[in-house]
C-alpha cells in the first residue's frame, strides 16, 4: 500500500513538473530587403527600412526579452528599430552552427527571443528547434517571413507559426 502511494505521488509530481516546463518562444526573422551593391555586407534598401519598421508595429504588444542578430548591417538594421522600441540592446550570434542557439536557449529559457538571420540559417534554426527537416532555405527575394517557434526544450514539443509581414 505504501509503495502504491509513493508511486501515485511520484506520478502526480512528475506531471506537475512537466506541466511547469518553461516555454521559450523564438521569433525568427530573415533580414529585410538589402541593397544589391555587390558587397558582402550591404545595408537595407528604403523598402527594407520600411519593413523593419513594420516589424516594430507587428511586435508592439509582444513581450520581447532579448534580440539577437548576426554581425551584418542588413540583420542589425532589420532589428535595430525593434530594439530601440523595446529598450533592448542587440546581441550578436554566430550563424554558422547551432551552438549559439543552445546558448541563447539556455540563457533565455522561459522567455521570448527575437533572432534575425539569413535565408539559409533561419530555416536551419527552425529545423534544429523542432528536430525536423521540414523547412527549406528561403528564396533570395523572400524577405517577409517570420517563424515563431515555441519549445519546452530543443527538439521536443515544438509548435511553429509561420507569418508574413
Amino acid at each position: 500500500m505504501r509503495r502504491a502511494l509513493l508511486i501515485c505521488i511520484a506520478l502526480v509530481l512528475g506531471a506537475e513538473v512537466f506541466s511547469q516546463d518553461k516555454l521559450t518562444t523564438f521569433i525568427l526573422v530573415r533580414h529585410a530587403e538589402k541593397m544589391m551593391d555587390g558587397s558582402k555586407n550591404p545595408a537595407l534598401t528604403e523598402i527594407g527600412m520600411q519593413r523593419a519598421q513594420r516589424l516594430v508595429t507587428l511586435l508592439a504588444k509582444t513581450q520581447v526579452d532579448a534580440i539577437y542578430s548576426t554581425n551584418f548591417q542588413r540583420t542589425q538594421q532589420t532589428v535595430s528599430p525593434l530594439a530601440k522600441a523595446k529598450g533592448l540592446s542587440i546581441s550578436t550570434y554566430d550563424p554558422s552552427g547551432m551552438i549559439a542557439i543552445d546558448k541563447i536557449f539556455a540563457e533565455h529559457a522561459g522567455h521570448t527571443v527575437v533572432i534575425c538571420g539569413h535565408s539559409n540559417n533561419i530555416p536551419s534554426i527552425v529545423n534544429y528547434l523542432t528536430a525536423s527537416q521540414k523547412f527549406n532555405d528561403f528564396a533570395d527575394d523572400e524577405y517577409g517571413n517570420i517563424l515563431i517557434v515555441t519549445v519546452s526544450s530543443i527538439g521536443k514539443s515544438a509548435s511553429v507559426t509561420w507569418l508574413s509581414y
